[in-house]
């Protein structure tokens, strides 16, 4: 895990180390973005999600973020190479 900030909020935090720990990548966006961060899928390939390759945004301050924790998990859990190739 390299290092990073760490969510303000502790259900997204938690949510953000659980890709960490699948080997998902964060990427820190610009000072400008609304994103606090984007999480990428260490396959990132053409046929992963219909062509749309495996990306979930960071939201700094979500309307809820107990929910956007939830999605954060769901995308992780439903990314079709996780469990294939690492067993995860």
């Amino acid at each position: 895990m390299s290092k990073r900030k760490k969510h303000p909020n502790k259900d997204i935090e938690a949510a953000v180390a659980y890709a960490e720990s699948k080997q998902w990548t964060f990427k820190e966006t610009g000072k400008s973005a609304h994103a606090w961060g984007i999480l990428k899928c260490p396959r990132n390939k053409k046929d992963c999600r219909c062509g749309e390759f495996c990306i979930s945004s960071i939201w700094s301050t979500p309307k809820n973020p107990k929910n956007h924790a939830k999605q954060i998990i769901r995308v992780i859990d439903n990314c079709i190479y996780i469990d294939k190739e690492s067993g995860n």
